[in-house]
């Protein structure tokens, strides 16, 4: 059996994409920071895991991640100061790679369209620090020894997910959540077919499996 943690396994796209793999076959772990989210990650099928990933070092990661076929970035600062957007998704997202890396964890990443070293996000914009901190994490783990994936879907919606998705893109425009979990859901599925891809999406018209 295929054990993954996803870390920001409260988030919307989280708790998406949990029963999904469960129903895969797989064992899956959600990694929160608050016990009050338990119910909602069990509710999943999931299995909770306290721990904050914005203070744990490398080591309390490395230990937490013993034993995961797959680790699965879902995290994030969600706004707010730049110092904790560059805390939780550079630092910590930097952080659960290397820690990743000690017990060849395959690791799937979100992450957004447009992200990378030449964003074009201006420093006086409020997302310039989540773009910056997106781009170190992001360049950290394709130059890291690990079996990666690189998801970078559009603006999330709440829209009904289809199943099917636009890779092909050369700009992004919208996606619903649910599809993004249905992505995280195929890529681990795939295994080691899917590392070393990044791939960029928006909802579209050609099914998951067919992208992958």
């Amino acid at each position: 059996m295929m054990r993954v943690l996803i870390i920001g396994g409260h988030g919307k796209v989280a708790l998406l994409a949990a029963p999904l793999m469960i129903a895969q076959g797989a064992e899956v772990t959600s990694v929160v920071r608050n016990r009050d989210q338990f119910d909602d990650v069990r509710a999943t099928g999931a299995e909770p895991l306290l721990l904050d990933v914005e203070s744990a070092d490398v080591d309390a990661m490395a230990a937490a991640f013993e034993g995961y076929d797959t680790i699965v970035w879902s995290a994030g600062a969600g706004g707010g100061s730049p110092e904790r957007t560059y805390a939780v998704d550079r630092d910590a997202a930097i952080r659960s790679m290397d820690a990743a890396e000690r017990d060849g964890a395959r690791y799937v990443m979100v992450s957004y369209f447009g992200a990378g070293p030449d964003h074009g996000v201006p420093p006086d914009n409020s997302f310039f620090a989540y773009a910056e901190a997106k781009a170190a994490a992001d360049q950290h783990l394709t130059a890291s020894g690990l079996k990666w994936t690189l998801l970078q879907p559009s603006s999330l919606t709440l829209a009904e997910p289809t199943g099917r998705i636009d890779a092909d893109a050369t700009e992004g425009t919208q996606v619903s959540r649910g599809n993004v979990a249905r992505v995280i859901a195929a890529v681990v599925a795939a295994g080691d077919k899917a590392a070393g891809r990044t791939i960029a999406f928006n909802d579209g018209d050609t099914p998951i499996d067919e992208v992958l």
